[in-house]
């Protein structure tokens, strides 16, 4: 990674999961820079303006999946408001590159981009196995995400699907924000009424001082009330449980399929 020049939201993110997953051989590329330009108080990645976007960054991104031989790989980005395509070109041509790779399933986790279906359209055509949107939280709490709207993220994950229903749509949740079970409950039923596959569940843990606090640590049986409750409203798979998180365990999602 350091030798490519290359980011990953595993160590932006001040992911907890980072000793297992990277001796594993598991990572989440971070493109498009590591300076977001929308201020989730939940998230430790850096909030200033934004860098140039690095045309030769997917051929890196490539050249890394080739040399660590993976046969599954997560790309995912900051949020771009400052581009009038939200990033949408750099991840079809990260793809793209990828695919010169040979057999890799391929998993985006996109920003919301505004819910422009052109840049949707940009990003479905390129062909990814999965696409994901996380909705990180209940409509209730979504003064936590200035610059974000509850109901623009269900819309992006119906778009995907108008555009392909073949490609598979993921999302997660954080709990422990001070969400209510029957909130939760009507979240995950918003998400698979617009087609939603897969899911992730998982308890948000404070990055630094700096984030929202923790309100509440959900127990391991409510993790496992929510998963059985997704499964029967017809999810493909669900992982839930207080570690995971959108990327945690990512290829395990298609085993199920």
């Amino acid at each position: 990674m350091a030798e490519l020049d290359l980011n990953t939201v595993c160590k932006e993110a001040k992911c907890p999961n980072i000793s297992e997953c990277y001796q594993k051989h598991h990572a989440t590329f971070l493109i498009l820079g590591k300076k977001c330009t929308r201020h989730c108080s939940f998230c430790n990645v850096e909030k200033t303006a934004p860098l140039l976007v690095d045309p030769d960054e997917p051929v890196r991104v490539a050249r890394a999946v080739e040399k660590m031989g993976l046969k599954h790989v997560v790309i995912t980005s900051v949020t771009r408001d400052d581009l009038a395509d939200g990033g949408a070109s750099l991840f079809a041509r990260t793809v793209a590159e990828i695919k010169k790779s040979g057999n890799v399933d391929i998993e985006l986790l996109i920003p919301d981009l505004k819910a422009d279906k052109n840049a949707l359209q940009t990003v479905v055509l390129s062909k990814p196995k999965i696409i994901g949107h996380n909705v990180e939280t209940v409509p209730r709490l979504y003064s936590l995400r200035p610059g974000a709207d509850y109901k623009r993220s269900i819309a992006v994950l119906k778009i995907i699907k108008e555009i392909d229903a073949g490609i598979l749509t993921k999302s997660a949740l954080m709990l422990g924000l001070g969400e209510k079970e029957d909130e939760v409950l009507k979240t995950v039923d918003d998400l698979r009424e617009v087609g939603c596959d897969f899911l992730a569940l998982g308890q948000y843990l404070r990055p630094a001082l700096k984030n929202t606090e923790v309100v509440e640590y959900i127990p391991p049986e409510r993790f496992e009330n929510y998963k059985a409750k997704a499964y029967s409203l017809g999810f493909k798979h669900v992982e839930s449980a207080p570690y995971v998180r959108s990327s945690y365990h990512a290829s395990v999602y298609l085993k199920d399929l």
